[in-house]
């Protein structure tokens, strides 16, 4: 499985900006200081997230970032693919070649796989995780969310 640091810590910095940014913008400093994240991934991470308009930057005093969609609309699978992340449990990256350039034995199992990952991954949003932190729940999902048209 292939979802390293950078993946992780996309989800962990969205989770605390949507928790913390009440009124004001989030500086990306608060975040890496609370989540122990160094500060300059943060920024390339951010800088990602931005371009894909997951988050809005504040300039200026009292600046930083805000959520710049509807949590209930930002899934984690659109931060993990936000940073470039890729979900992966095959050996090949999907190009059936890790067997001596052909498709090892078990390639199926590790792509059926991959689609119940990136399923229940675009089925858990922002919101949800937000609700888990503030109310101390485990998250469940017990139905599909509706991507927004």
């Amino acid at each position: 499985m292939r979802l390293t640091t950078k993946g992780r810590f996309a989800v962990t910095a969205m989770l605390d900006l949507a928790i913390y940014e009440g009124d004001r913008p989030v500086t990306l400093a608060t975040i890496s200081e609370r989540q122990d994240i160094s500060l300059s991934y943060l920024e390339q991470l951010f800088s990602r997230l931005r371009k894909s308009g997951l988050v809005k930057s504040v300039r200026g005093p009292g600046g930083g970032y805000r959520i710049a969609a509807d949590m209930n609309s930002i899934s984690v699978s659109d931060i993990i693919r936000a940073v470039d992340e890729q979900i992966d449990a095959t050996m090949c990256g999907g190009n059936e070649n890790c067997h001596e350039d052909r498709r090892c034995m078990t390639h199926e199992l590790w792509t059926a796989l991959n689609y119940k990952i990136l399923e229940y991954l675009e089925n858990v949003t922002l919101a949800q995780l937000v609700a888990s932190q503030k109310g101390g729940k485990k998250v469940t999902i017990l139905e599909k969310r509706k991507k927004a048209a």
